[in-house]
C-alpha cells in the first residue's frame, strides 16, 4: 500500500509542475487574464460543453480597446450549434485533479466517465475537455500486476482492454490488447481501431469460442472487420490449437455471421464414407427466416451409390395464440451393385407433427396435434437413437374439443393413427367423434327446503360415439375402400346411478342401470350354398347394407365395505409395536338378458355340412363390437389386503418403553396390496365359475416387487384345448387343487448410487453426520486453465487423491409364464436389463445398457458411451459391439454450435454390417 501511496503522490506532483509551468508561460502571453481557482467537490462533477471555465477580469483590468474593433464587438453571431448533444459526467475514488487551464481532468482509482449510454470505468484516466478525448489505462499494484484496467460499455456493447483512446465527437478510437464477446464467440485483438460506434478495425487478432482468457484454440487473424451484431470478415487466416499453429489449409478469406437475431443461410453439410452407401454430404441446405412467426429449412443426404434424402421443416409460433413444428423426410436407399441378385431398394418417409394452443388463446376450445406417422423401414434404417430404434409401436393424434359455458355438454374430435413396425400393421380412425354429457339430476327440485329425497339422488350421464377407423397393412391401406373395408358406426351409453346407501351401517351399497345402442349402416349373413365348380358346400358370407341397431342393457348393485385388523406386540421393548391388516371386500350382481334369443335378431344359426347348428354374430365386424351371446346373473367378488407395521424410531428410548407420542412412530408398508378377484354365473348351466385373478405389489428393502397369476378353477379333456365342467379341487391334491396356474407374472428393480458428498455421508463423523474433527477435509484446487482439479485429502502429512467416483447402476428382472394347455410346454420368458452410469472425475462421464435374455443365454442391444468434457470441446465415444446395429463413432468437436463444422469424426456405420 506504501508504494501504491507514493506512486499516486509523486504523479501528483510532477502534475502539479507541469500546471504551474504551463500556467506561467499562459500569464506572459496574455498578462490581462487570469485562471479563475475552482473548488471541485467530491461527489460527481459534471461538464457543460457550451459554457467555459475561463472569466474575464473586471473592467479596470480589462483588455485595451484598440486590441478589438468596435464592430466586431457589436456584430451579433448565431449560436453555435452544441458539440457534444450531453453532459459528460464523471468521477472517481480516490481524487480527481482538473488541470489549471480547466481543460483536462485526471481521474484516480475506480474512475467513471459517462456520456449519454457510453460508460468507461477504469483506475486511471484523462479527460480532455477541449478535443472531447478521453485516454484510460490500469495502475500497478505492489506487485507490478496492472489493476483496474478499462471496461468500455456502449448500449450492449461491453468489452475489457489494456488501454484506450476515444474521442467522444467522432466516435473514434485505438485500443490496445482489447476482448470483446462477438455472439457466441470472442475477438482478442493486439490493436484494435473503432471507426464508429459498431465496426472495428483489428490486426493481428484471435477469433474463438473458449471463453477463457488465454484460449485453448483460435482463428489467427492477420487483419479483420468486425460489424457488432451482423458480422466478422477477416483476411488470410489460420487455426492455431494450444498454441501451436497449423498453416495448412490456410483460409484466404472468412466469414463469419455474428447477428443477435436469426437470418437466413445455407448449411454446410458433413462429410464421411460408408461401406454399403459409398462417400456421403448429409444435413447441406438451406434456412430461411421468413419472420418472426415461422422459419423453414431444407436440408438433404446424397450418396456415390445412389442413395439420397431429403427433410423439410418448419417451426411456427403466434404468442399467446399457438406455437408448433413440422418435419416431413423421405428417403431412397439402395444396397448392391445394379445388375446383379443382391441388389434392392427401400422407400420410406416420415411426417411428425406437433401443435399446441396457449391456454389463455380460449378457454372453451382447443386445437392440438401430435402426429409421428412413417413406413416400418424408415424407421429401422434411419434410427438416431436408442428409443427410436427399439420402438416397434407409435401413434398420432389431431384433437379438437369444445365446451358450453354453463351447460353439461361438450365434445371432441380426434384423428388418431396407430401402427406397428414389427408386422407393417397400421390403423386410422377418421374421425372419432365423442359428444359428452356429464352427470346431471333431472329429479332434483331447485326449490328444495327440507332434507333430499331419494328420487332427487338419481343421475344421469350420456355419451355419444361416432367412429371411422380401418386396420391394414401400410402399404396397402391406402387402397382400401371406403364403403367395404373401413368400419363405421355410432354408439350411445346412458349410465344411471340410483342413490347409493348404507346397509347395516358398515356395508355401501350401489345400484346402476346402464344402456348401450350402436347404429351400423351393415350387418352378416353367413349361410353354406352349393359350389358347382368345386361339387362341395362352402359358407358363404354377405353383407347386408342399410340402417341397423343393436343394443344391450343391464342392471347392478354392488356392496363394499372396509374391515380392519390389529395385532399388537406383547414385548413393550421391542421396536416392532404393532401389526394392521387392512381387507375391502367387494361385491356385486348383475344382470344381462340374452341377447342370443332370435327375437333381437343379432345373432343367427346356419347348418354346417355336417348339419349341426352354428351361432354368428351378425354385427361381428362392428367397430364398436356387438353383444354377446347367452343370459347372464354374474355375481363378481373380489378381495384386496393391505399390511402395515407400526415402528418406533431409532434410538427412541421413550416409544421402546411405550410412552413416546404418534410423531416417533413409522409406518412400515410390508404389503401393499395383495387382491383376488372373479365372478359366477348363477344362470350359465356349466362352468360358471370365471377364471381367479391374482395381483400383488409390495416393497423390500426399498425393493419394489410386482406379481400377478391366473388361476383356473376347471380341468381340460385330454387334447387340452376344451375346458370341462370338473373342478380342480375335486380331482387334485396339494396347492394343484386351487386350479390351473395358465399365466403368471412378476417384475422387480433395483438402483444403487454413490454418497451424496454434500450431505456429509462420506466425511462425517459416526452415523454419516458431518462435523468430525478427526476425519480429513478434502482440499480441491484449478488447474490452469481455471478448472476443477481432484480433491486432494491430506492424512499426516501425506496428500491422497479424494477418489470418490459418483456412480448409478441399476437392473430390472421380468418374468412371464404362460401355460393355457396342461399337456403342452410352458412358455416361459425372462429377461435382465442393466444400465449404469459413472464420472471418473467431474469432465469424465461413462454409461451403458444392455438387456439380457435369460432364456436364449444371450445378450441383445447393448451400447457403450463415453464422453470428455475439454472446456470450449467435446469428445464422446459410442459403441455398440454387437448385433444389427453393431457400430461405433468417435468425434471431437468444439462446444459452440457456431463451429459445429469444426470436428473429427471417426466412425463405422451400422448399415455396413
Amino acid at each position: 500500500m506504501k508504494t501504491i501511496f507514493k506512486g499516486i503522490l509523486r504523479r501528483k506532483i510532477i502534475l502539479y509542475l507541469l500546471v504551474v509551468i504551463s500556467l506561467s508561460a499562459y500569464a506572459q502571453e496574455q498578462p490581462k487574464l487570469v485562471i479563475e481557482q475552482l473548488d471541485f467537490p467530491d461527489s460527481l462533477i459534471s461538464i457543460d460543453p457550451d459554457t467555459t471555465l475561463v472569466k474575464a477580469l473586471p473592467d479596470s483590468l480589462s483588455l485595451s480597446t484598440d486590441t478589438l474593433s468596435t464592430d466586431s464587438l457589436n456584430r451579433k453571431t448565431a449560436p453555435k450549434k452544441p458539440v457534444l448533444e450531453a453532459t459528460i459526467n464523471y468521477n472517481a475514488s480516490d481524487s480527481i485533479i482538473v488541470s489549471l487551464d480547466g481543460q483536462k481532468v485526471y481521474m484516480y482509482k475506480e474512475g467513471v466517465v459517462t456520456y449519454q449510454n457510453i460508460e468507461l470505468t477504469a483506475d486511471f484516466i484523462i479527460l480532455d475537455l477541449n478535443t472531447k478525448e478521453v485516454y484510460a489505462e490500469g495502475l500497478p499494484d505492489s506487485v507490478g500486476v496492472m489493476q483496474g484496467t478499462p471496461v468500455f460499455k456502449d448500449g450492449d456493447e461491453e468489452f475489457e482492454c489494456q488501454t484506450l483512446r476515444y474521442n467522444f465527437k467522432s466516435q473514434k478510437g485505438i485500443i490496445e490488447d482489447v476482448k470483446t464477446e462477438q455472439g457466441e464467440g470472442y475477438v482478442h485483438s493486439e490493436r484494435t481501431k473503432k471507426m464508429s460506434k459498431d465496426e472495428f478495425i483489428l490486426k493481428n487478432g484471435k477469433y474463438t469460442t473458449c471463453d477463457a482468457d488465454h484460449p485453448h484454440f483460435y482463428l489467427k487473424m492477420t487483419k479483420a472487420k468486425v460489424i457488432s451484431n451482423k458480422k466478422i470478415i477477416t483476411g488470410p487466416a489460420y487455426m492455431v490449437l494450444e498454441d501451436f499453429p497449423i498453416y495448412f489449409p490456410i483460409l484466404p478469406f472468412g466469414f463469419f455471421p455474428n447477428s443477435s437475431t436469426y437470418s437466413s443461410g445455407i448449411i454446410i453439410p458433413s462429410y464421411g464414407e460408408e461401406t454399403t452407401r459409398g462417400f456421403f454430404l448429409k444435413d447441406g441446405g438451406y434456412y430461411w427466416a421468413a419472420n418472426e412467426f415461422f422459419d423453414l429449412t431444407v436440408k438433404g443426404d446424397i450418396y456415390s451409390k445412389g442413395s439420397w434424402a431429403t427433410n423439410i421443416s418448419s417451426n411456427y409460433k403466434k404468442r399467446y395464440k399457438f406455437s408448433g413444428n413440422f418435419n416431413l423426410a423421405y428417403n431412397l436407399n439402395k444396397y448392391g451393385e445394379e445388375d446383379l441378385s443382391d441388389y434392392y431398394e427401400t422407400k420410406g418417409f416420415s411426417v411428425k407433427w406437433s401443435h399446441s394452443q396457449d391456454s389463455k388463446a380460449n378457454p372453451n376450445q382447443s386445437f392440438s396435434a401430435s402426429v409421428n406417422l412413417s413406413t416400418s423401414s424408415y424407421d429401422k434404417e434411419n434410427a438416431t437413437d436408442v428409443a427410436s430404434y427399439l420402438s416397434t409401436t407409435k401413434s398420432s393424434s389431431i384433437s379438437y374439443s369444445k365446451k358450453w359455458e354453463n351447460s353439461p355438454f361438450s365434445m371432441s374430435t380426434n384423428f388418431t393413427h396407430s401402427q406397428n413396425s414389427s408386422d407393417s400393421t397400421m390403423s386410422l380412425s377418421l374421425p372419432v367423434v365423442t359428444f359428452n354429457m356429464s352427470k346431471i339430476y333431472p329429479f332434483k327440485n331447485k326449490d328444495r327446503v327440507g332434507k333430499t329425497r331419494f328420487w332427487e339422488k338419481i343421475s344421469v350421464g350420456y355419451t355419444g360415439n361416432m367412429k371411422n377407423s380401418i386396420t391394414a397393412d401400410e402399404s396397402e391401406i391406402l387402397n382400401q375402400s371406403l364403403t367395404k373395408d373401413w368400419k363405421n358406426g355410432i354408439q350411445h351409453s346412458i349410465p344411471i346411478t340410483l342413490p347409493s346407501f348404507n346397509l347395516m351401517k358398515y356395508i355401501n351399497m350401489s345400484p346402476s342401470f346402464s344402456y348401450k345402442e350402436r347404429w351400423y349402416s351393415s350387418e352378416l349373413q353367413s349361410r353354406y350354398v352349393y359350389n358347382h365348380a368345386t361339387q362341395q358346400e362352402i359358407l358363404q358370407v354377405d353383407t347386408l347394407y342399410g340402417f341397423k341397431r343393436n343394443y344391450e342393457y343391464s342392471y347392478s348393485l354392488s356392496a363394499s365395505t372396509n374391515i380392519y385388523g390389529m395385532y399388537i406386540m406383547k414385548n413393550p421393548n421391542s421396536r416392532l409395536k404393532a401389526i394392521r391388516h387392512k381387507m375391502t371386500p367387494t361385491l356385486s350382481f348383475s344382470y344381462r338378458p340374452d341377447f342370443g334369443d332370435p327375437k333381437y335378431g343379432f345373432w343367427d344359426t346356419y347348418y354346417d355340412e355336417n348339419g349341426d347348428v352354428k351361432y354368428y354374430n351378425r354385427f361381428q365386424n362392428g367397430v364398436y363390437g356387438s353383444t354377446s351371446r347367452g343370459e347372464s346373473g354374474a355375481i363378481s367378488f373380489g378381495l384386496s389386503n393391505n399390511i402395515e407395521a407400526k415402528m418406533a424410531a431409532k434410538n427412541d428410548t421413550i416409544s421402546k418403553g411405550g410412552e413416546g407420542d404418534d410423531d416417533k412412530f413409522t409406518k412400515v408398508k410390508i404389503l401393499d396390496n395383495l387382491s383376488f378377484s372373479g365372478s359366477y354365473n348363477l344362470i350359465a348351466d356349466s362352468l360358471n365359475l370365471s377364471t381367479i385373478s391374482i395381483r400383488g405389489r409390495t416393497t423390500v428393502k426399498g425393493v419394489s416387487v410386482n406379481f400377478g397369476g391366473t388361476l383356473d378353477p376347471y380341468l381340460t379333456d385330454t387334447t387340452g384345448s376344451v375346458r370341462i365342467n370338473d373342478f380342480a379341487w375335486n380331482n387334485r391334491t396339494g396347492l394343484a387343487r386351487l386350479g390351473r396356474l395358465t399365466s403368471a407374472n412378476m417384475s422387480f428393480g433395483m438402483s444403487f448410487k454413490s454418497k451424496d458428498k454434500n450431505k456429509g455421508n462420506n466425511s462425517g463423523g459416526p452415523g454419516g453426520q458431518p462435523g468430525s474433527s478427526n476425519e480429513p477435509k478434502p482440499e480441491s484446487g484449478f488447474d490452469e486453465f481455471g478448472e476443477p482439479m481432484m480433491p486432494v485429502v491430506s492424512m499426516g502429512g501425506i496428500q491422497y487423491y479424494d477418489f470418490s467416483i459418483p456412480w448409478e447402476f441399476r437392473f430390472d428382472y421380468t418374468m412371464s409364464y404362460s401355460k393355457s394347455n396342461p399337456y403342452s410346454d410352458a412358455v416361459i420368458n425372462q429377461s435382465m436389463n442393466f444400465s449404469g452410469r459413472m464420472s471418473l472425475t467431474d469432465k469424465w462421464n461413462m454409461s451403458m445398457t444392455t438387456n439380457f435374455d435369460i432364456e436364449a443365454g444371450e445378450f441383445s442391444f447393448t451400447t457403450f458411451n463415453v464422453s470428455r468434457a475439454l472446456h470450449c470441446w467435446n469428445m464422446s465415444f459410442n459403441f455398440v459391439p454387437f448385433g444389427d446395429r453393431r457400430s461405433y463413432s468417435f468425434s471431437l468437436n468444439a462446444s459452440s454450435s457456431m463451429l459445429q463444422d469444426l470436428k473429427i469424426d471417426k466412425r463405422k456405420s451400422w448399415y455396413d454390417n
